[in-house]
């Protein structure tokens, strides 16, 4: 499926995520969502299909991604998140090579995801810009 480093293992199960890790990630550390508060990333978190990356030997939570799909024709990855102690151990590209698998049953037209600086860890997992970006628009608040 991936290749993972040796001596971590990546969980679906909700009951693993850390969410105080996760938050405090996301909120000091991640661009897209500094500040965001805690009950805001709860909810993103319960509302999500969310994907953890663990030592094997502690358990404990070194990386983090969630999607949120109908699992039927569309999936958004978002809130991809590598504790900076572990990166350029591949746990990255391994982490998104995991949720594209996951998704892989469902037959989904698209997975999207948007990133300002992480081209290279998505494109080993075969992601590429989109073919026609004047199709797409968003709302904004």
């Amino acid at each position: 499926m991936n290749d993972l480093a040796a001596g971590y293992e990546i969980s679906t199960d909700p009951d693993r995520i850390d969410a105080a890790r996760v938050h405090h990630w996301l909120s000091t550390d991640a661009y897209w969502a500094v500040g965001r508060p805690r009950e805001k990333q709860d909810r993103a978190i319960g509302g999500s299909l969310n994907f953890g990356v663990y030592e094997t030997a502690s358990g404990e939570q070194v990386a983090y991604a969630r999607i949120i799909t109908d699992r039927a024709t569309f999936a958004w990855l978002c809130d991809v998140y590598v504790d900076p102690s572990v990166r350029g151990k591949g746990i990255g590209t391994a982490l998104v090579e995991a949720v594209r698998e996951e998704l892989r049953p469902y037959g989904l037209r698209r997975i999207l995801l948007a990133t300002h600086d992480a081209h290279g860890v998505y494109e080993k997992a075969g992601f590429a810009p989109l073919a026609n970006p004047d199709h797409w628009m968003a709302y904004l608040y």
